[in-house]
């Protein structure tokens, strides 16, 4: 075990954080894949966090963080509400968490994300404020309104408390697999890649930690390369939960990504498309681009997984029946060239 990871959270935060979202965020189901199993003649295990009571597995650190708010502070200091900014599902997340215990929440909203996970989150009783063209405008809308509103922030990835919520999916899989050889999951702003490799690295060395970004847009991957945060231009995408920055002032997520990824791969819009349709087809789960990236960068880069035990993160289901049937016609044109 490793206690000096960089990041400022440890394993022990993790196990926290398990024993504070039990009863707000479940613990989603390992299942085997008999397809993709045959098809790459490995073990493959999905993890459907799709499952979740908002469909993404957002809502294990929404919920962390706020309870832990709750413990530390009490319910005088949140009076004022929570703030955040997302791509939609944190956003869900933090409005259903909110919800759940009693507190306002507004959530600041690029005009990139699409309109059935606005509806989604104003469904659950959070105040949407639209703002500007990317996250980073979102983001400076969440700060405003800390000092002008005194609302409490709740970030989508760079905190501890959020880090060590996505981490409790981890030690869920390694509790059902203990022997992995492999875990793939979509990489953005880095909470949920940071919190499986930090537990990974700690409780299961061996197993590889492979991120998956965007072929565009993909802020996480050039910062590393970058040894620092960059901005990068977003774009549209089937996978636009992995869209948006990681924040110029990252402070945990950048640092813990660098140290526990151990591979990494960027996928196109078409190889994501594809992964979608044979998920529906083949798995009978309707499933939004970002949770198709791990299965999208297998069958892109021919990632050599046979006689593995190998763990896909389905992170989410928030998808629009619209941008599916973009899917669909990506994949068709992709099979006819």
């Amino acid at each position: 075990m490793n206690p000096e990871l960089p990041g400022g959270v440890t394993l022990a935060d993790v196990w926290q954080a398990r024993r504070r979202i039990r009863g707000q965020a479940d613990n989603t189901p390992l299942r085997y894949s008999p397809y993709l199993s045959q098809r790459y003649r490995a073990r493959v295990w999905l993890k459907l966090e799709n499952l979740q009571p908002t469909g993404a597995f957002k809502l294990r650190g929404a919920s962390n963080m706020i309870a832990a708010l709750l413990e530390q502070y009490g319910p005088q200091r949140l009076q004022s509400g929570v703030i955040t900014a997302s791509t939609g599902n944190h956003g869900r997340a933090v409005a259903w968490a909110a919800r759940e215990l009693g507190i306002p929440a507004t959530v600041c909203l690029s005009s990139l994300v699409p309109a059935n996970k606005v509806a989604a989150i104003e469904a659950l009783g959070a105040e949407v404020c639209r703002c500007g063209d990317s996250q980073d405008e979102a983001f400076e809308t969440v700060h405003e309104r800390v000092q002008s509103r005194g609302q409490v922030a709740i970030p989508p990835f760079d905190h501890p408390l959020i880090i060590a919520g996505q981490g409790t999916l981890a030690l869920e899989i390694l509790e059902a697999r203990p022997q992995l050889d492999m875990v793939l999951a979509g990489l953005s702003g880095g909470g949920l890649l940071g919190g499986i490799g930090l537990v990974m690295k700690q409780l299961s060395p061996r197993t590889e930690v492979v991120g998956v970004s965007l072929s565009a847009g993909a802020a996480m991957w050039h910062s590393l390369q970058a040894g620092k945060p960059v901005s990068v231009a977003e774009t549209p995408s089937l996978a636009d939960s992995l869209g948006g920055g990681i924040g110029l002032d990252n402070r945990h997520t950048l640092a813990l990504v660098r140290a526990t990824m151990d591979s990494h791969y960027q996928v196109p819009e078409a190889a994501i498309a594809r992964a979608m349709v044979t998920l529906l087809e083949q798995e009978k789960m309707l499933l939004e681009g970002a949770a198709a990236v791990g299965l999208a960068a297998i069958e892109h880069h021919r990632i050599p997984i046979a006689g593995k035990e190998v763990a896909l993160v389905l992170s989410g289901n928030n998808v629009a029946l619209e941008t599916f049937d973009r899917a669909r016609q990506e994949q068709a044109q992709d099979a006819d060239l």
